[in-house]
């Protein structure tokens, strides 16, 4: 374990050295998280309580997107593109023979890829928000550390996710088609336009049931106070068992290519 802990270091301080982009990162976010936090207003003051938010809680959901949105890659990003170009020219053989676990490898290296955006581009625009809005935010540090786990979950549902994605180039060769898929669907369903509690009927259902939603949905909702007491423990529950299930998949689909490799190796 120590080595990928070494690993999700390394991670964390290469994109510490990137710091222009960080910068215009954190600017892109400010600005698209005012540009949403106005439209939530008109639409709020058209639709008081809509989707059980009040204005102040629209507006902290807002922002909690904009800080959430690199550190739980919603719209992707991070290591799949890498491992896809790997994939495509051959060099993952040499990832697959190495004394250490191709998905544990990645894994350490996008939590701290994580760390560091949840740091680096999520604390700055939600403290600016909090500057011009009021915003919802608790006074509770029990609540902030309950926020904390629910995002660490999110990012584990990502991970699988684009894991998943990433895998997937083995049979297809371009990874791009199934990435975009994932990105539409990750901006759609995780709630980053507007929050799945404003979606109607079996459209709201179907979405809040599918993995999307632990990266930005449950997450709010712990910190807006919305999950409580056994309410808590279930959604720990949903993202854990979405993030259970998608990385065995991703562990079965590594196995099947291992053994691609190892044949066509022989």
């Amino acid at each position: 374990m120590r080595l990928y802990g070494v690993v999700a270091a390394g991670s964390f301080r290469r994109y510490a050295t990137y710091r222009m982009a960080t910068a215009a990162g954190v600017f892109t976010n400010t600005v698209f998280g005012f540009i949403l936090a106005y439209t939530y207003v008109a639409l709020w003051d058209e639709r008081p309580h809509l989707g059980g938010y009040d204005v102040s809680q629209a507006l902290t959901y807002v922002w909690l997107g904009q800080a959430l949105l690199m550190a739980c890659a919603m719209m992707g990003g991070g290591f799949e593109d890498e491992l896809v170009e790997r994939i495509r020219t051959g060099d993952v053989a040499v990832d697959l023979y190495r004394p250490a676990d191709l998905q544990l490898w990645w894994l350490a290296g996008d939590l701290g890829r994580a760390a560091f955006h949840l740091l680096g581009r999520g604390v700055v625009p939600l403290g600016l928000g909090a500057l011009a809005f009021d915003l919802a935010l608790p006074s509770s540090p029990v609540t902030w550390l309950a926020f904390l786990v629910a995002v660490f979950l999110g990012v584990m549902v990502s991970f699988a996710i684009r894991f998943l994605v990433a895998v997937s180039a083995f049979w297809l060769l371009d990874g791009a088609g199934a990435a975009q898929i994932a990105m539409l669907a990750g901006l759609f369903f995780s709630g980053m336009l507007l929050p799945l509690t404003v979606f109607p009927g079996a459209l709201g259902e179907v979405a809040r049931a599918l993995p999307w939603s632990a990266l930005l949905q449950i997450p709010a909702d712990v910190l807006l106070g919305k999950h409580t007491g056994r309410g808590l423990a279930g959604a720990y529950a949903f993202q854990a068992g979405w993030a259970a299930v998608l990385l065995a998949a991703g562990r079965a689909l590594q196995s099947l290519a291992t053994r691609r490799v190892v044949v066509q190796g022989g």
